[in-house]
């Protein structure tokens, strides 16, 4: 049977989000260089139109922490009036995507590129907002930002009101993180409102100078998109700007949605129906000039934590954001720049997460290599590029241990042995080569290479055997070849003839005619020495007839 739902803990779970929901849309927006309105927009339609959407239930979408760097760097570039073309482009994408059934797509990635592109995100994002926790303005770039702090930290102490602004921001980023450890109903306000509350009774003191937020009008700051901003799609950077939106705001929806289902027991993720809607309120946000949204992990886990289990709460939190937007914005005015920064370097800090470096290293250390490529590569360059970086990195590591290949050397008696097992690709080329080399150098009469126990080799590991066994054949070496028993293994060289030849039991085989250097061996592992029967005679026949499975395993070279 359906679960029922209470209508009042539906209401109230909606105005606990939209008591988180609402710091965070101007934060992010003010941390984006765009105006807070447009924050609040993006936040309004997150939960209209994304809300009542299907696709996931409990999840809330608005303007999120982790594209601030990235939309921060496009309106430095490409400007403010081209941001919602591009915006809408990324929508149209999420749709095309969501309709063709890719959404799946985004759980294929390396949980350690997710967790290394969220950490990128999260450090720059947390010194960026350093300089207007203390009313400055940030550097530009992630390195430079780092590198300023110094300088950042100097001036604060030596301007009272930026050591007030300071004190408010810090004070704001400490309740973050203690707030939940308040006794009964008091953690279940949200801490951000708590700093909001406090930091703007504070700026209201006299001889108080720290800067406020501006918000001017809602709706005059609708900015629809004309040919001159559509005329930009024509540029390469726009176009790869839209694709990078794409990506990354698609894989942190689907990743949250991931993320919210293990946190309750209700109805499950439709990745598809969900990728389609976050596309559809992109693309309305688009339309508006509005900045890119996303499903949001702070938002979803309030809206599941207060008792949610409908979608009505998601969709009335942003009935919440518009009505306070349109009635009450000169409340907005009275709230310091400073701790919406706090509120993002808490952000910014979760999302770093420096916890799951040694918990990774401890797990997996080359997962935990990838992790920390792909953190320092967005760092040092920029979003898309770092995560390409990642991707790499970890399609590289995977390369790797596919590539398993366990490879000995040895002399028994007469005869120089080589035994690989595995899997041979062409990462190990050099270890095989090396191997060669040995059983070459050892100068014994008969060389035995031992292949069976291999379970794939690509066509250079392949090429390098057959191209060995031929060099070093000759008069005075026969070479053993023992080849894997793979479908579809190779049909070894030498000429044929037509006729087959029965073995003793009368069973129907075939070998080599009288001019090929390839002889039938038995298809059990030779343990000692052993008496090779050989057929040279002028009736033998194809080696194409031999039946794989047994010719392709044991032949020799003389």
């Amino acid at each position: 049977m359906p679960e029922k739902v209470n209508l009042a803990t539906e209401i109230t779970a909606s105005f606990v989000v939209f008591l988180v929901a609402l710091p965070l849309c101007i934060g992010v927006a003010v941390a984006s260089g765009a105006p807070p309105e447009l924050g609040i927009i993006s936040g309004v339609v997150g939960g209209l139109v994304v809300g009542m959407a299907r696709g996931s239930t409990l999840q809330v979408s608005g303007p999120a922490a982790g594209l601030a760097a990235l939309v921060a760097e496009a309106v430095l570039e490409h400007g403010l009036a081209t941001l919602g073309v591009i915006v809408l482009a990324s929508g149209v994408l999420q749709i095309g995507l969501g309709l063709i059934r890719l959404g799946r797509m985004f759980q294929a990635i390396s949980i350690a590129v997710v967790q290394g592109m969220l950490a990128g995100i999260g450090l720059p994002l947390m010194f960026s907002q350093a300089y207007p926790l203390a009313d400055a303005k940030a550097l530009g770039k992630p390195i430079e930002n780092i590198l300023g702090i110094p300088e950042l930290v100097t001036s604060t102490l030596g301007d009272p009101q930026k050591a007030i602004a300071a004190g408010l921001g810090i004070t704001t980023v400490v309740l973050s993180f203690v707030w939940k450890k308040m006794p009964g109903p008091v953690a279940r306000v949200p801490a951000a409102l708590v700093a909001v509350a406090g930091g703007m009774a504070v700026a209201s003191l006299p001889g108080v100078q720290v800067t406020t937020l501006q918000v001017g009008n809602l709706l005059a700051s609708v900015q629809i998109p004309g040919p001159t901003q559509f005329a930009a799609l024509a540029s390469g950077s726009v176009l790869t700007t839209v694709v990078t939106f794409t990506v990354i705001a698609s894989a942190e929806s689907l990743f949250t949605a991931a993320a919210v289902d293990r946190m309750h027991t209700g109805e499950r993720t439709r990745y598809n129906s969900e990728l389609i809607a976050q596309g559809a309120g992109n693309t309305l946000c688009g339309f508006l000039g509005a900045l890119p949204m996303t499903a949001v992990v702070a938002r979803s886990s309030a809206n599941v934590q207060a008792g949610a289990r409908t979608r009505l709460s998601r969709t009335l939190h942003g009935l919440w954001l518009l009505a306070f937007a349109l009635l009450l914005p000169g409340v907005l005015a009275l709230i310091p720049i400073s701790v919406l920064a706090g509120v993002l370097v808490h952000s910014g800090w979760k999302l770093f997460a420096p916890e799951e470096f040694p918990k990774m290293w401890r797990q997996d250390r080359g997962e935990f290599v990838v992790m920390t490529v792909t953190t320092v590569a967005i760092v040092a360059t920029a979003l898309l590029e770092g995560v390409l970086v990642g991707l790499a990195a970890g399609i590289v590591l995977a390369a790797l241990r596919m590539s398993q290949t366990s490879v000995r050397t040895s002399v028994e008696g007469d005869t120089a042995k080589l035994v690989m097992t595995g899997n041979a690709t062409f990462l190990r080329l050099p270890k095989l080569i090396d191997a060669l080399d040995t059983v070459a150098a050892a100068g014994m009469p008969r060389m035995r290479l031992d292949l069976t126990g291999v379970a794939h080799w690509d066509h250079a590991c392949r090429s390098q055997v057959d191209e060995f066994v031929t060099q070093h054949r000759g008069a005075d070496v026969r070479v053993e070849l023992l080849r894997p028993n793979t479908p579809n293994a190779p049909t070894p060289p030498g000429p044929s003839t037509s006729e087959p030849k029965p073995t003793p039991d009368g069973s129907p085989t075939h070998v080599p005619g009288p001019a090929a250097q390839w002889f039938y061996l038995d298809p059990t592992p030779a343990e000692g020495p052993v008496d090779y029967t050989d057929y040279t005679d002028s009736t033998a026949s194809t080696a194409s007839a031999i039946p794989t499975e047994e010719y392709g395993r044991r032949v020799r070279m003389r």
